[in-house]
């Protein structure tokens, strides 16, 4: 028999959208359901019955989080008839990126991503490698010729280049510098 869980009630989606805002701001790191369930005006035994537990809890948290990713990269895929090559989705994920308001969920998205790292088996299973794919296939079909070695190996130097810089920006906020860095990668 599968055992495929049921749509979310109401109540399930609400908890988890503010335990997703809660988590944007406080963090994955030392998640703490009492805490966590006062915060969102519910109770630690609730969120237990609606997500089977913590590990469930950070699963669908996760899966919120991609479901923001996602989206983004849906609407850069259905904005364009033809590839319009590498550098321009480039600017528009990083412009995207770098947005002052996307800070708290490219913040998570490096939590999950160092986790996913480090604990493999847990809740942060494949998270990692299931947002390179995406990112690296949203790049792939901006490219006129994506099966070459040479368009996979300029497409993983895009996404590496991105993510760096991300990294740089989140730790320094220096959005000039970043972005300047960006532009002059994918000059070459």
């Amino acid at each position: 028999m599968p055992t495929t869980k049921p749509t979310p009630s109401a109540r399930e989606q609400e908890l988890l959208e503010r335990a997703y805002a809660y988590s944007l701001t406080h963090g994955l790191a030392d998640l703490s359901l009492r805490p966590l369930a006062a915060a969102i005006g519910s109770s630690p035994r609730v969120l237990l019955f609606l997500f089977g537990s913590k590990d469930g809890l950070i699963r669908a948290l996760l899966a919120r989080a991609r479901v923001d990713e996602l989206e983004l990269l849906r609407q850069l895929d259905t904005q364009y008839d033809e590839p319009p090559g590498l550098p321009v989705v480039a600017r528009e994920l990083w412009t995207w990126l770098a947005a002052p308001e996307r800070r708290p969920l490219m913040k998570f998205w490096v939590e999950a991503y160092g986790r996913s790292l480090v604990a493999p088996e847990g809740p942060w299973a494949e998270y990692g490698r299931s947002t390179v794919d995406d990112w690296l296939e949203l790049l792939k079909a901006s490219q006129p010729d994506p099966g070459t070695a040479e368009a996979q190996a300029r497409r993983t130097g895009v996404l590496a280049m991105l993510r760096g810089a991300l990294l740089d920006l989140l730790a320094t906020g220096d959005l000039d510098r970043t972005t300047k860095a960006i532009e002059d990668y994918l000059r070459d």
